[in-house]
């Protein structure tokens, strides 16, 4: 077991690059199934936990998998013969569900092991199944294993999907591909790795039009061949780094963005009285004074994303007056507020509203990384905290940010990774 140790107190400065965006590779790895022939070349891949296991549950199916440099992989997907993703490593994060569509599509058949990842709340997958369902699969759930499969071929279909759901979008986008006829997902998700899987996908000759709006047609192709492809920068890592910035009264350049995919955080940091420069693939967050509390409500892009709410939280402990955060997304998007509270935070949860009364200062603590973006949060409370802080159970951490400490210590913080 690995831990971090961070002395806090320390303003960040200097730059940053950000890496790929995890939510896009998660989907464009199980989309390479899709090809018929061709090699992949698919670079600004995060080097983290999740796409490491992606490589294997690939390797395993019978794909040729070769790094080609940092952030780079060959992929060659003819020895891909099997419609079975059952290993551990597909137990182990939440978008293995993606070879689900891919699968289908590919061999009219797929059985996957049922999804694991973090425990932020009940994460059901009925929209996904409902929209294989509409193109004329039958899906079953036996022992723990996903079964879809379909007699004679996936049909194009009208799809309404009754809540927005990123994976259900891009799940349904996937089997769609080489569907019969068109497909049309309406109250589809507008995030910005769902336009860049539609980007892939198009990049391999599939017809996908409508991509970042709520309205997604998706024209049948017959074949589909590989690519080489550029994964965008993660909105999610430039916005921790960004919190990191305006929590540690630091002055730190962002390098590797897209501003526009970052309004939504740069508005509330501004509301806090955070200072925010706009480069074109650059981010400067600089703050001088303590920032002012602020209410937040996490919605669906192009609203304040749920994955940002936690280390925002962090944010709101420090900040002068009260602030609020409603969890509109998961229900169990809270757990980290009893660490914070370890570290001298003052929060009430009830239900799906945080009150948060700032405080001066947190001091340091031993905590534990509840979830991905919740051990983000702790990483944040340990750079602003005084004293030392200690923080187990970062393999969560390791599941969505490259290289974290590394890329902090280069901004003058002191963090180390420990056995």
């Amino acid at each position: 077991m690995e831990k971090l140790v961070i002395e806090g107190g320390i303003p960040l400065k200097g730059e940053v690059v950000i890496g790929g965006a995890k939510n896009a590779a998660v989907a464009i790895l199980p989309a390479v199934i899709l090809a018929d022939k061709g090699e992949f070349v698919i670079e600004n891949l995060p080097q983290i936990e999740d796409i490491k296991c992606l490589e294997e549950i690939l390797k395993s199916l019978g794909a040729n998998v070769e790094e080609v440099g940092e952030g780079a992989l060959k992929i060659d997907v003819k020895g891909v013969k099997d419609f079975r993703a059952l290993s551990e490593e597909v137990k182990k994060m939440r978008a293995s569900y993606y070879l689900l569509g891919s699968l289908l599509a590919k061999f009219g058949r797929a059985e996957v092991a049922f999804p694991g990842g973090c425990p932020i709340g009940v994460r059901p997958i009925d929209q996904h199944i409902k929209g294989f369902e509409a193109m004329g699969a039958k899906v079953t759930i036996e022992h723990g294993v996903i079964k879809a499969y379909t007699e004679s071929g996936l049909k194009g279909a009208h799809i309404f999907l009754d809540v927005v759901s990123v994976g259900a979008t891009i799940n349904i986008m996937l089997a769609a591909t080489k569907a019969e006829g068109v497909t049309i997902i309406e109250n589809a998700a507008k995030e910005p790795h769902v336009v860049d899987v539609a980007n892939f996908l198009n990049s391999m000759g599939a017809k996908i039009k409508g991509a970042g709006t709520d309205v997604i047609k998706i024209y049948g192709v017959k074949e589909l061949e590989a690519c080489n492809y550029s994964v965008i920068p993660d909105q999610i890592e430039a916005g921790t780094y960004m919190v990191a910035a305006a929590a540690t009264q630091g002055d730190v350049v962002l390098k590797n963005v897209i501003p526009k995919h970052l309004e939504s955080i740069t508005a509330k940091l501004l509301e806090m009285g955070v200072i925010v420069e706009e480069g074109e693939d650059t981010v400067r967050v600089y703050c001088k004074k303590r920032p002012k509390g602020v209410n937040i409500k996490t919605l669906p892009y192009p609203g304040f994303p749920t994955d940002l709410q936690q280390p925002m939280s962090t944010l709101c402990t420090i900040a002068e007056g009260v602030s609020i955060i409603n969890e509109s997304i998961w229900e169990g998007r809270f757990k980290h507020c009893d660490e914070l509270k370890r570290m001298g935070a003052k929060i009430k949860v009830e239900g799906r509203i945080a009150v948060i009364e700032g405080i001066d200062k947190l001091s340091g603590a031993e905590v534990a990384a509840t979830d991905l973006r919740g051990g983000a949060a702790l990483v944040v409370a340990g750079l602003v905290a005084d004293g030392v802080t200690e923080i187990t159970n970062i393999r969560h951490i390791d599941r969505g940010y490259e290289k974290i400490e590394y890329k902090l210590q280069k901004l003058g913080a002191k963090i180390k990774r420990v056995k």
